[in-house]
């Protein structure tokens, strides 16, 4: 079980400015709700002093994306623009007393929203999806450059610090060769060759071997799904809760329930410890 924070708890439970900000002159959207993880930041900023004079979020994701998002929030309202800017993911993981490495990511995902926002009310292009960057991770959708950007500012050097803190091969792990290259690029060596996890209960306890022990056991389902004309892709991982979407003809089936209950039994079988399976369906933020 992963530790969470007083703080993180209480901005988990009772968010601050969970709202969308009435006459926001600023917005930042970041992640993807088919992702597993989506944010909106709006601002209303004073054009004169570019004070930030209130800021809501509106988010899709897990307990410390929400807490992250409300803590940002907080931090950079009454602040100048410039001032917020100076704000890291590091700096909203400490507000909260802390985060769980393997939810990192959640910090950043802020850190994005906010320079996403400035950009526009700056008038700043932004560049198209994956333009700025080669796409690595297809899963959460991540570029080189987001990864690059991360590892710079938290000083990262190994695979699983960069899924911790971007979730960029957290999914299927086809990419993880392809993070590597891009992390061997920053630090300008070759990195050291992993210990190799065995693929059992007792072996999961990375983020990595742990969810590849699942993307194994979904494997096990995925061609009895598609011999019907559906799929499941893993979204998330949140201690001992499994978040999938199902697509094609499983998505809205009415037998869903039966074929999640199955998914779910496998995957607690292959780790060795119960978990619950949770479908993310296709909403989009208002």
């Amino acid at each position: 079980m992963w530790n969470y924070s007083e703080k993180v708890k209480q901005h988990f439970f009772t968010p601050k400015n969970a709202k969308a900000v009435d006459h926001a002159n600023a917005i930042g959207d970041v992640g993807s709700i088919s992702c597993g993880d989506a944010l909106r930041l709006s601002l209303k900023v004073n054009p004169d002093s570019e004070v930030i004079e209130d800021a809501g979020f509106q988010t899709f994701g897990c307990g410390s994306a929400i807490a992250s998002s409300s803590a940002l929030t907080e931090m950079i309202i009454g602040r100048t623009i410039d001032q917020a800017m100076g704000i890291s993911n590091q700096d909203i993981a400490d507000y909260l007393d802390g985060l769980p490495p393997e939810k990192m990511h959640c910090s950043v995902m802020g850190m994005e929203a906010l320079h996403a926002a400035v950009a526009q009310y700056r008038g700043e292009e932004v560049a198209e999806e994956h333009e700025e960057g080669e796409l690595i991770c297809k899963c959460f959708a991540i570029d080189d450059a987001l990864i690059k950007r991360v590892v710079a500012q938290n000083k990262l050097e190994t695979l699983d610090e960069v899924i911790n803190y971007t979730k960029a091969g957290g999914a299927c792990a086809a990419c993880h060769e392809k993070i590597e290259w891009v992390l061997e690029e920053c630090l300008g060596a070759p990195l050291a060759e992993p210990e190799i996890a065995k693929a059992s209960p007792v072996a999961a306890t990375s983020i990595v071997a742990r969810i590849r022990i699942i993307e194994q056991a979904l494997e096990q389902v995925r061609p009895q799904l598609q011999a019907d004309g559906g799929d499941v892709q893993l979204s998330d991982v949140d201690d001992d809760m499994v978040f999938v979407s199902l697509t094609g003809a499983c998505s809205g089936c009415g037998l869903s329930a039966g074929t999640l209950a199955m998914i779910e039994q496998k995957i607690s079988q292959a780790l060795g410890e119960t978990i619950t399976v949770y479908p993310v369906g296709a909403a989009s933020l208002a």
